[in-house]
């Protein structure tokens, strides 16, 4: 498979040194704004090329696939810089974890060149950031959603993509994806950064400075999410807005029954909800 990959992070360069890895046919290119990140993609071999721009890519035009793995906010903008220099049969995917807000004005961007659009979302990936995080095996058992498409072959093309890196793909509408990823995903990040603020505002000196010596594995795996990239929150909240406010109100109605229990002593019927929650987690997590 010949696969261009634009943005030479953790997530395309882990996908450029698995592909790479799994198959010696298989040709990938690379884009970056950065020089030194295209020197540093090609030595670690995340990439057979790489350049700040297309038009020194060589065999571009044999290209099956572009993944876009930008933030989110650049994702149209670069389709709709590269999708003029590339052929009519090119098929176009990103790695975005918002859907609904990409995946209609990137087929349409595409369609005016003959090319085609198909959303991803793999769910996989760690605080790190940079192409020298890039790792093998990142999306190896990890779920990857291909969104819904008339044009069969093109998804088969995208979904194949996924499966040569060994994810597991989920296929629903970008609507269906947006939802639940803000259940999952984006609600936690919101929860874990409020989390964090919460704890900062404790007014006595002593008592901070002690609770942040105390702070131990519960409050490390609680807050993880909300220390990660600012930027990638905030696109979260601004390209997802809907459907995270509607998982926040959720969320809020659930914690303040928890609070109304507290503040009328029923110590069972708190031992019940915290039963049903140790019960549900499995539902989530192996």
């Amino acid at each position: 498979m010949n696969v261009g990959i634009v943005g030479l992070g953790l997530i395309g360069g882990s996908l450029g040194l698995d592909l790479l890895a799994q198959n010696q046919e298989n040709y990938v290119w690379g884009i970056s704004r950065n020089p030194e990140t295209c020197k540093q993609a090609e030595s670690m071999a995340a990439v057979n090329v790489a350049s700040i721009g297309i038009d020194n890519i060589p065999d571009r035009d044999r290209t099956d696939i572009v993944v876009i793995c930008t933030p989110i906010a650049a994702i149209l903008p670069t389709i709709t810089a590269l999708a003029p220099k590339l052929p009519s049969n090119i098929i176009f995917t990103d790695v975005g974890s918002v859907k609904a807000a990409i995946v209609e004005p990137a087929s349409k961007i595409c369609q005016q060149f003959g090319q085609r659009f198909v959303g991803s979302h793999p769910m996989a990936g760690n605080t790190l950031q940079g192409i020298l995080a890039a790792q093998r095996n990142l999306f190896q058992n990890r779920p990857c959603v291909v969104t819904s498409s008339n044009d069969l072959a093109a998804f088969e093309k995208v979904r194949s993509l996924w499966q040569l890196v060994e994810m597991n793909v989920y296929e629903c509408s970008p609507e269906e994806h947006d939802r639940a990823v803000a259940s999952i995903s984006h609600l936690p990040v919101m929860i874990s950064s409020s989390l964090i603020a919460a704890c900062q505002q404790e007014e006595d000196a002593s008592i901070l400075q002690l609770a942040q010596n105390l702070a131990s594995s519960g409050f490390r795996d609680t807050s993880r999410v909300g220390g990660g990239n600012p930027e990638l929150g905030r696109l979260m909240a601004e390209y997802n807005q809907s459907a995270l406010l509607r998982s926040l109100y959720t969320y809020h109605k659930s914690l303040q029954s928890v609070i109304d229990l507290i503040e009328n002593k029923q110590w069972e019927e708190i031992e019940a909800f915290l039963a049903n929650t140790h019960r549900d987690r499995s539902l989530y997590v192996d």
